[in-house]
């Protein structure tokens, strides 16, 4: 697959990350009781933890989906399916992703779990229709920099990118 043009960056913090995964679990609520949660690796797992721990949720499973190296999106690859949660076809059940991007992964795990909430933290446009739920959107040439993949190094500015 070709490269994807991402020509904006946005950078996510720690706590950013939490106070919307926060707001998630916020969102999710009242929309429970849940059965559990299953996170999709690896995104999924931060803020699979975090809601778990607002909603008192103690089952959690992870279903293991592997498609892009760095910013290339490739075939997916299923790793590891739904094992030890008894999900069944989903219903009473939670999906976290950090992202849903073009919908590929969703996709699959909607196959899986046709039933199951599907929530995640930030959407884009071509994925936004398979989640149920979710904090932020962001454009499609977003690149989506989460604090586990970064390092603090210095940033050129804006129009300085722009104009080359």
């Amino acid at each position: 697959m070709a490269e994807a043009p991402f020509n904006k960056h946005f950078p996510v913090s720690w706590e950013e990350l939490h106070r919307n995964a926060k707001a998630l679990a916020w969102r999710l609520i009242d929309r429970g009781p849940w059965k559990g949660i299953i996170a999709i690796t690896r995104g999924g797992m931060v803020p699979a933890a975090i809601i778990a721990r607002e909603l008192e949720i103690r089952m959690i499973d992870t279903v293991c989906v592997s498609s892009y190296d760095h910013q290339q999106q490739r075939n997916a690859t299923i790793l590891k399916g739904v094992e030890g949660a008894n999900a069944g076809d989903g219903e009473g059940w939670l999906i976290i992703d950090d992202l849903v991007d073009t919908g590929k992964t969703a996709e699959i795990v909607r196959k899986m779990l046709p039933k199951a909430h599907f929530a995640t933290v930030y959407a884009k446009p071509a994925g936004r229709p398979l989640v149920d739920t979710f904090i932020t959107e962001v454009s499609q040439d977003t690149w989506i920099h989460f604090p586990w993949d970064i390092e603090l190094q210095f940033s050129q500015p804006i129009a300085k990118q722009r104009n080359g």
